[in-house]
């Protein structure tokens, strides 16, 4: 384990977790984080090594158009599941393209519909910042949706903020529900 020890500590990591079953180190390095465990076997004959490199999580539940259209059919209003952003920010991340190439294709399908996407949050912070939080994500959905094509007079955005919870806001699976973008039929 030593010899593990050592060229972790060569490469500028450390040894987090040391004891007779198992060293864990890490390595934080160019933006990457690297876990090693050595776990000695066989009374040290062998030795398991696992390596994890630390990721975002892949983020794909993504609503297709029919479905989409489906719910926005049967009452009127439908989440859009795989519009992701960071806490805090309005600016979309890349995971969400799949999700708004479904908008895409459900507004391409219909030509007559018009919506409103309509951001939402849960009520961590203030409910002025959470307004505006939700007012500028829906404004980013509906800039990338024209610039994928859609007619910009078939799009409106608005802010719900936290007024329109899903879930209870004293969990954090419910908070996560309530953080989503919506389309409403106008």
């Amino acid at each position: 384990m030593r010899n593990y020890q050592a060229a972790v500590a060569k490469l500028g990591g450390k040894t987090v977790y040391e004891d007779t079953a198992r060293t864990t180190m890490r390595i934080a390095k160019d933006g990457k984080d690297i876990w090693i465990e050595v776990a000695p076997v066989n009374a040290g004959m062998n030795y398991h090594l696992y390596i994890v490199e630390r990721e975002a999580m892949k983020q794909d539940v993504v609503g297709n158009a029919e479905a989409l259209g489906s719910g926005l059919a049967a009452t009127g209003h439908v989440e859009v599941p795989g519009i992701f952003f960071d806490t805090g920010k309005a600016e979309l991340k890349p995971e969400s393209e799949a999700a708004l190439a479904e908008v895409v294709k459900l507004l391409q399908a219909s030509a007559a519909l018009r919506v409103w996407v309509v951001g939402h949050t849960d009520n961590v912070g203030t409910v002025d910042a959470n307004v505006a939080l939700s007012s500028a994500r829906a404004a980013s959905v509906v800039k990338a949706l024209q610039r994928k094509g859609v007619d910009p007079k078939r799009l409106a955005p608005h802010g719900a903020g936290p007024y329109a919870p899903v879930a209870s806001n004293a969990t954090e699976d419910g908070r996560a529900k309530n953080r989503r973008v919506e389309l409403v039929a106008q």
